[in-house]
């Protein structure tokens, strides 16, 4: 599983989020309070969780999205941690007078996170860079499903010049959504799929799916494993790596991340599935986000 003699270059496009992680023994219940064992300030989001665990896999990873006004903090915060991990921070595009997003996240003694958060409407206005600038030398476009209001039509541009596109499905899609037709490679949790197509089930939902777009598709489980369509419209599943979980946080990112840059190295579809549910297992081995997304060496050593 060498890596290219020069890695890929990937650019990566959604919001950064500062957040703020609680451990406790079980969520409160409504109205009621509890002591947190430990707290953490970890940047996070979907993209961004992804490009930090393919630039600790060897990629070559550049960021594209809004963030908030230079005055206020949050943005610093992040950008610090961001340049600290060797992402290209230069096509970030700041907003005057919005707020960076910030979210609350409680993690309970399964590893399980319950999650709340803020994101600034104004940060869905943002106008990236020109197609031409961010997609200079790019073997890919990593993107969150919820950003296709201001990067649909580079995704678009993208797949006009054969550059794969794969969103990281980080909600339920519209049917009519952009993004649905304009990736190559959608990735799904469970839930998302299933609600996406207003189907219960999780190979028959991917099934729908594949009647509205061409893009490949693949659902994740958690601990069980991944089910996905491969090009004879036949079911596949991919198992995950049994681990004691700690902290699922950013685990699905991590999985989105670490499939890019397996498949942009020439990995197929399986390898790239598999390398997935390595870096995603070993993520949740440990507490911190997409901030404990594994080293390279990490991933090989399981695998």
């Amino acid at each position: 599983m060498a890596l290219s003699v020069i890695a890929p270059r990937i650019l990566c496009i959604g919001i950064p989020v500062r957040d703020l992680t609680f451990r406790v023994e079980s969520v409160p219940e409504r109205g009621s309070k509890a002591n947190a064992t430990y707290l953490a300030e970890i940047c996070g989001g979907n993209a961004l969780n992804a490009a930090i665990a393919m630039a600790r896999l060897g990629g070559r990873v550049a960021f594209a999205g809004p963030m908030g006004d230079a005055r206020e903090t949050s943005s610093g915060f992040i950008l610090e941690r961001m340049a600290a991990e060797g992402i290209d921070i230069g096509h970030i595009v700041r907003m005057p007078d919005a707020a960076t997003p910030v979210s609350a996240i409680i993690i309970d003694a399964t590893g399980e996170r319950t999650l709340t958060i803020y994101r600034d409407p104004t940060l869905w206005t943002a106008k990236l860079s020109d197609a031409d600038e961010l997609l200079a030398d790019c073997q890919a476009v990593l993107v969150e499903s919820r950003c296709g209001a201001f990067c649909i039509d580079l995704c678009a541009e993208a797949r006009r010049r054969g550059i794969p596109v794969i969103v990281g499905v980080d909600r339920a899609m519209a049917l009519t959504d952009g993004l649905l037709t304009a990736a190559s490679h959608l990735l799904f949790s469970s839930e998302q799929v299933q609600e996406t197509a207003g189907v219960a089930d999780d190979g028959e939902a991917l099934k729908r799916l594949a009647g509205l777009t061409p893009a490949f598709l693949a659902a994740t489980r958690g601990p069980n494993g991944t089910i996905w369509l491969n090009e004879a419209g036949t079911l596949e599943e991919t198992p995950a790596f049994p681990v004691e979980a700690v902290d699922t946080l950013g685990a699905g990112d991590v999985f989105h991340g670490a499939f890019t840059l397996r498949l942009t190295e020439g990995g197929g579809l399986r390898d790239a599935l598999r390398f997935a549910a390595a870096a995603a297992a070993l993520k949740c081995t440990r507490h911190g986000g997409g901030l404990a997304a594994p080293q390279r060496i990490e991933v090989e050593e399981l695998l």
